[in-house]
């Protein structure tokens, strides 16, 4: 499906924003987590929501199981971001990074705490370039150790098309791998539409 919603230098500008806004969060990623993080070009299309499983599973590594978090967000540009982890990957940095505790809550502590980081670096600096501010919901576990076509099995955006902007993200030497896919909500297609028209004005 083409991109109707935004013309050829809004939409440039748009991925532009978000490769600089997620290049930020795989910086604070790094830093956490101690070792380099790769992270591939933001791709935007629009989506049939309905179909996202299909989308992921084709898009995505083949993973035996996957993890993941959600985090909605609100004001004038609003819509939900769901964070994909690889689990192989996951029990890797859990075990190097784990304290004493039960496994499992501190597999779902780090996967809250690398969501968090990712989530308010991409989002903030997406909101920050285009001048806007924004909140967010808590974030929560949306499923733990599934097959990957079950992700979205119990939860998925309310609405039937969205923007979807995608990025992968992958640690150095290590089987780490996400997959963040923030969804932007249609009622918000008109006020992202002027915040990129003021930005390209402004540059």
């Amino acid at each position: 499906m083409t991109l109707e919603i935004l013309n050829a230098d809004q939409k440039d500008a748009l991925q532009e924003i978000s490769n600089i806004a997620m290049g930020t969060a795989a910086a604070g990623l790094a830093k956490v987590l101690e070792s380099f993080v790769r992270l591939s070009v933001p791709r935007i299309t629009i989506v049939e929501t309905s179909r996202i499983a299909d989308r992921l599973a084709a898009s995505l590594p083949p993973h035996r199981e996957v993890s993941a978090v959600r985090q909605a967000f609100y004001g004038p540009v609003e819509g939900e971001v769901v964070v994909v982890f690889g689990e192989d990957g996951c029990n890797e940095l859990a075990d190097l990074l784990a304290h004493d505790g039960d496994a499992g809550a501190v597999k779902e502590e780090l996967l809250l705490d690398v969501s968090n980081i990712l989530i308010g670096a991409c989002i903030n600096g997406i909101a920050h370039q285009l001048a806007t501010e924004l909140s967010f919901s808590p974030p929560e576990i949306l499923c733990t150790a599934v097959p990957l076509e079950q992700v979205f099995a119990g939860h998925q955006p309310t609405c039937e098309q969205a923007l979807l902007i995608e990025i992968d993200f992958s640690m150095e030497a290590r089987s780490f791998a996400c997959h963040m896919l923030t969804f932007l909500a249609p009622d918000s297609f008109g006020e992202l539409r002027s915040s990129l028209s003021r930005f390209l004005e402004s540059i």
